[in-house]
């Protein structure tokens, strides 16, 4: 992909993902902003660890409150008394998906994007990593995508660059974009909200360092 003279908005948690994708939109965007969520999520610092890395990145950051997203239905990342799972069930999503929330997220994002004349959306879904959860498959993205541009008569496009990589090819991208370290110390991904490296025993530290080992293994 050629660099694009538009513009596009990332939607960004401050987390490895998202953060890589910052990096992803600055190399083929000629300017990039950045939107991140307060869902009620009980790792909420990760707000302002995307502000500073938003900062550093030197891209336009906003936040927008939707706390309402996380008191629609019971999930572990937003209720503390549900007990984590660290495992994905046999049978449906793990119980730290909150329902909707991508769905909400690009929704919000592309009207944000609309009043800025942005038409290009970036989202850090993978489907080879998605833990489950259905609103980080390729077919849900690519139905958003049609839904926003009839909803608001736009030609919004959804980049998805993790769509088909596993986290140990993320961790390559972060790389070659030339952010490992940054992704990997300054990055908030744990639900439990420990930086970098993370609690090492939540659903997201384990994909996070299984991926990050096998990288470094790969590069021996």
């Amino acid at each position: 992909m050629k660099m694009n003279n538009g513009a596009s908005l990332v939607v960004f948690s401050g987390g490895q993902d998202s953060t890589t994708c910052l990096f992803w939109a600055k190399k083929h965007f000629s300017k990039v902003y950045a939107l991140s969520f307060v869902y009620g999520q009980k790792h909420v610092g990760e707000v302002e660890i995307a502000r500073h890395i938003a900062e550093k990145a030197g891209v336009h950051f906003d936040v927008m409150d939707v706390s309402f997203i996380g008191s629609l239905g019971r999930n572990s990342l937003t209720d503390t008394s549900i007990k984590m799972d660290e495992e994905k069930p046999e049978d449906g999503c793990p119980n730290t998906f909150v329902p909707g929330r991508n769905l909400f997220f690009m929704s919000i994002a592309a009207v944000y994007a609309r009043e800025h004349g942005i038409n290009h959306l970036v989202t850090g879904v993978s489907q080879t990593d998605f833990s489950g959860y259905p609103d980080c498959r390729d077919s849900f993205i690519k139905s958003l995508n049609v839904t926003l541009n009839l909803a608001m008569d736009e030609q919004f496009v959804i980049h998805t660059p993790l769509m088909w990589i596993d986290k140990s090819q993320t961790w390559a991208l972060a790389d070659e974009l030339g952010v490992l370290d940054l992704v990997r110390n300054e990055t908030l991904t744990c639900y439990n909200g420990v930086k970098g490296d993370g609690c090492g025993h939540c659903p997201a530290c384990k994909l996070r360092n299984e991926g990050l080992n096998k990288y470094l293994l790969s590069k021996k």
